[in-house]
């Protein structure tokens, strides 16, 4: 329910504001154009912006975040809308600040190895800029042709190449941000390593509590002079899971290493046809080597003989470039091909040791006969970031409480084995009732002195990240299902 001050507030003195700095375009405001603003990729929970405002510079953004805060306004930072977390959810009685149309490459410096970007610039375009010159952005999260590079910023996003190359903030050399009282900050800088406190290591997965990204100097890298993709499919996910650590263990650290179980194999041939994946297989590996031609070379031949040793069918390998793309592109889709095994699926991002795949995989295997839902893995399994999908029917009463359930479950596992509640999905509004299963009360409050120096009045992305009262109970210990108070459920 809405509080009386918020029914009460008058939104024409904001509207003209923000359109003195945007223009009238740059302001949505209609009802039936806000329901495209209502969720993110996370689309279990929804709730519909007051506003929408849709700037093009960094002034523009800073000018629009005053405006927030004289009329004391919660604001949300969006990219592209394909987070997984709901780190981009409105709050009720919000203002939706979103980044989309700030889409310039502001500069390229190859000598330097840097490009500098602004927020809404989607991550592919990055790669497709420079490598012409024989360069590539490393993060490549599944979503990359879509998702935007203030999202992956915010979220710390990884990609297939996690594992060698590192997540997001391992490519971030630089931030232009505008604090969440308008005021226009630079962290970071143009080299690798900054004197001082590693405030853009801060800001870098502060999932927009501490501001918002309008300019990004990026790392990229060298292509390298050689890479090979293999393929092995094997009966059993635990042969799978211990080859893949025994690959880790072996010294040799391939660019990505993947895994598919047989439901997502099927979905992806059903709808993208590959003709690679063997459909009888339990579950496959995809493996991509670089580097140096010989190294190349002599690691195939190891990475075979491993995959062999644990009892893989069979190994296939591609050097050339159409080849490579056409097996990792089942990989690629497989999220979007889940649709085809079930009208809806709920995601997970659970991180654990290498070493504990074959345990994990085969208690989610028992977690999905005892709670009764299909559970398809498709995950990095090199640095093991688990994302298994929770197969169900949204139309059935209860059925997301109860995939929920089966979530906070993989999750509070991930956790005993040694791992995490998130890889690269981020915390935002779905998991931050799991926060106690990782951090201690004095972890939490130290966390919040962070927000609080950057956001002191809560203005900016409130009610995200950290387990409050309302929305996970008072212990916030062991909820297992989460309601926000305004906010639809589907």
């Amino acid at each position: 329910m809405l509080t009386e001050d918020k029914k009460q507030r008058n939104w024409k003195p904001i509207i003209k504001a923000f359109e003195a700095v945007l223009s009238k375009n740059g302001v949505v405001q209609r009802r039936e154009e806000l329901i495209t603003y209502e969720c993110d990729g996370l689309t279990s929970y929804r709730q519909r912006p007051a506003l929408v405002v849709l700037p093009r510079t960094t002034e523009q953004v800073a000018a629009v975040v005053k405006i927030c805060n004289q009329y004391s306004v919660p604001f949300i930072a969006r990219g592209s809308g394909t987070g997984l977390s709901g780190g981009a959810l409105p709050s009720e009685d919000s203002v939706l600040i979103v980044t989309s149309l700030m889409r310039q490459i502001l500069s390229v410096d190859l000598d330097n190895q840097r490009i500098v970007v602004q927020p809404g610039v989607i991550n592919s375009w990055v790669t497709q800029t420079v490598s012409g010159a024989g360069f590539y952005y490393a993060p490549d999260p599944s979503s990359q042709i879509i998702c935007s590079v203030g999202g992956n910023v915010a979220e710390n996003s990884g990609g297939v190449h996690c594992l060698k190359y590192g997540v997001t903030t391992n490519h971030v050399l630089g931030l232009r941000i505008v604090t969440p009282e308008g005021e226009i900050i630079d962290l970071g800088g143009q080299i690798p390593e900054m004197p001082g406190y590693d405030l853009t290591g801060i800001f870098v997965g502060s999932e927009g509590t501490l501001g918002i990204a309008t300019e990004i100097t990026l790392r990229i890298l060298k292509s390298a002079e050689s890479i090979c993709v293999l393929l092995a499919d094997f009966t059993s996910i635990e042969a799978a899971g211990a080859t893949v650590s025994d690959i880790i263990s072996a010294g040799i650290i391939p660019g990505g290493m993947e895994m598919m179980d047989n439901f997502s194999i099927n979905a992806v041939e059903d709808v993208v046809a590959t003709n690679c994946y063997p459909r009888d297989a339990t579950a496959i590996l995809i493996i991509e080597i670089d580097g140096l031609d010989v190294e190349v070379e002599g690691n195939k031949q190891r990475i075979t003989e491993i995959c062999k040793k644990n009892g893989a069918r069979s190994v296939t390998s591609a050097s050339d470039p159409e080849t490579r793309f056409k097996l990792w592109k089942g990989r690629k889709a497989a999220f979007a091909a889940a649709g085809h095994l079930s009208p809806d699926y709920y995601v997970q991002d659970g991180v654990i040791p290498r070493t504990q795949l074959p345990y994990v995989l085969h208690e989610i295997s028992k977690l999905s006969e005892q709670y009764g839902y299909r559970i398809a893995n498709v995950f990095h399994a090199g640095d093991g970031n688990l994302h298994p999908l929770i197969l169900y029917d949204n139309s059935v009463p209860g059925a997301l409480e109860q995939v929920e359930e089966v979530g906070a479950q993989i999750l509070k596992l991930c956790v005993r084995v040694g791992g995490s509640i998130s890889g690269e999905h981020g915390i935002g509004a779905d998991k931050k009732c799991y926060m106690p299963e990782m951090f201690s009360a004095v972890d939490l409050e130290t966390m919040q002195w962070v927000r609080q120096v950057f956001n002191p009045r809560g203005l900016a992305n409130p009610e995200k990240i950290f387990p409050t009262p309302r929305t996970c109970g008072e212990a916030a210990n062991a909820a297992s299902t989460k309601q926000f108070e305004g906010v639809e459920r589907f």
